[in-house]
């Protein structure tokens, strides 16, 4: 072999070579590429929990718009989640219209999960008996379970998904619950209600999440069942025939939406008054211990340092600042001193919160809450007019069935703290203003026609709840509404003492709020 002919084969030879190098790595390269793509793909189905819900990037938990059985990782749930499920399965697809209630349903602390899983078994009863009432008025209703968050860190996914829910078969025409007054539901409702979609609140009573405040309506479309912080104190000075010199107010700062209005209704009441406020700051969850104990135990010396014509404190604060508080008073050294405090309806966890020392209601201290509802206030010398022992029937009649099909099992179903017949007025509510907007021939309302509903339910159109009468006036806040007045008890019940009334008195018959 000549040498030209020897360098023209090493030449083709190496470049074949390198050739078959290239095209090996480049396929190596692609396949890699592939493969993480295909990791990635994995990854992100795997963030699929169940149709409609998901865990986004960063969270461990699984939020969004449930149509499934699917119970969000919480065991509690899942009973009255299968009878939502078994409720909706049985309705005609094309034939009903949607209602979503947004909660907290991935809530970790005790005392919040049983408050989800109250206004869920409440939310379902009252679906239950719009489907099954005798009259068969249209259109049947289906229910889904809306997500948030534990915290409602997640409302801007939940909102869009809601949104999307208005056009097409799913036919969503209303949402509810929204049950804490915090700074992320207010977000959502404000987002809610800008797209024109029909909001009913069950337990929210924050003045910041309202309408109809300082004559302005930030929530168009926004109904509420439960008084608002400003009536609820109004209703405890009227029981308590409230003195500003015997009170003394304790509040957190710098306090959020429910805490914050429930302060400033109270020191409208306080106006006057000898003593300065005392304040205390609780950890920014505040579900978390936190060191506020420690303030609390401060604050008795400050109560026993006040003459003993003080008999009175009034209380803006949540549930475990609350309970710190009262177990700090357990051990004040006036214990000779008869005490009474008074707060808003988060009184009601109280009963389920096994950190209560209630050996401290034993050493002259009451503890009084404004109450969102409670099983006994229609049963015994019910007013005349404000409510009727027959709204609270309807609903004790469904408890009754709950624990078997058709209507259950949903888990046990206490009434005590209020929250499920709370729920249940809400979804009432709901329910008759999806019907009371339905034309004839049509098999759903438009939104705008539901929103217009919620200015109208008052006089003989007035929705007559378990909880009592509820007449929305022109803002959609319930115009006098019953607020019962319970008792935290040593034995670990919550007693009812009486109604009262924002006004003083039950309204009159008619049910229409002044101008």
């Amino acid at each position: 072999m000549s040498m030209r002919r020897l360098w023209t084969w090493l030449r083709e030879d190496v470049w074949e070579i390198r050739f078959r190098r290239y095209v090996a790595l480049t396929l190596a390269a692609l396949l890699a590429a592939l493969g993480v793509w295909g990791g990635l793909t994995a990854t992100r189905t795997d963030r699929s929990c169940a149709p409609g819900v998901v865990r986004p990037a960063g969270a461990d938990e699984c939020v969004g718009v449930s149509s499934t059985a699917y119970d969000f990782g919480r065991a509690r749930l899942a009973e009255a989640i299968k009878a939502v499920d078994r409720e909706n399965r049985r309705l005609k697809p094309g034939s009903y219209v949607t209602v979503a209630l947004v909660e907290p349903f991935t809530a970790n602390d005790p005392e919040s999960l049983s408050d989800v899983l109250h206004e869920l078994q409440g939310a379902y009863l009252a679906q239950y008996q719009a489907n099954h009432d005798s009259t068969g008025e249209p259109p049947p209703i289906r229910l889904v379970l809306a997500n948030t968050g534990s915290d409602g860190a997640h409302w801007q996914r939940v909102v869009d998904q809601l949104a999307a829910m208005t056009t097409g078969s799913d036919r969503l025409r209303a949402v509810t619950g929204i049950g804490l007054s915090t700074d992320n539901n207010t977000a959502a409702v404000r987002a809610l209600t800008a797209r024109g979609i029909p909001v009913v609140g069950s337990s929210i009573t924050s003045n910041e999440l309202a309408n109809g405040q300082d004559g302005k309506d930030p929530f168009p479309g926004l109904a509420r069942v439960s008084p608002t912080n400003t009536d609820e104190a109004r209703a405890l000075a009227s029981f308590a025939q409230l003195a500003a010199g015997r009170a003394v107010l304790v509040y957190d700062k710098p306090g959020d939406p429910y805490t914050r209005t429930l302060q400033s209704s109270f020191e409208k009441l306080l106006a006057g008054s000898p003593y300065q406020p005392w304040p205390f700051t609780p950890p920014a969850n505040r579900n978390e211990e936190g060191t506020t104990a420690n303030a609390f135990r401060q604050i008795t010396h400050l109560v026993c340092d006040t003459p003993k014509s003080m008999n009175t404190i009034l209380f803006a604060g949540r549930h475990t600042q609350l309970r710190q508080f009262i177990n700090e008073l357990g051990k004040r050294g006036c214990t000779d001193r008869k005490l009474t405090l008074l707060t808003g309806d988060e009184g009601a966890y109280l009963t389920g919160d096994q950190k209560l020392d209630r050996a401290a209601l034993r050493r002259n201290l009451s503890v009084r809450y404004a109450a969102l509802a409670h099983p006994d206030e229609w049963r015994t010398d019910p007013p005349k007019t404000g409510g009727s022992p027959a709204g609270a029937q309807r609903l004790q009649a469904l408890v009754a069935r709950a624990g078997t099909e058709p209507v259950g099992p949903i888990g046990q179903v206490t009434l005590d703290d209020g929250q499920s017949i709370i729920a249940y007025d809400a979804m009432t509510l709901a329910v008759q203003g999806l019907r009371e907007a339905t034309p004839a021939g049509r098999a759903a309302p438009r939104l705008a026609d539901v929103v217009n509903e919620w200015s109208l339910m008052k006089g003989s159109q007035k929705v007559d709840g378990a909880s009592g009468w509820i007449c929305l006036d022109v803002h959609g806040n319930p115009y006098d509404k019953a607020v019962p007045i319970v008792e935290v008890t040593a034995d670990g019940g919550a007693r009812f003492v009486r109604i009262a009334w924002p006004e003083d008195k039950p309204p009159a018959k008619e049910c229409l709020p002044p101008s």
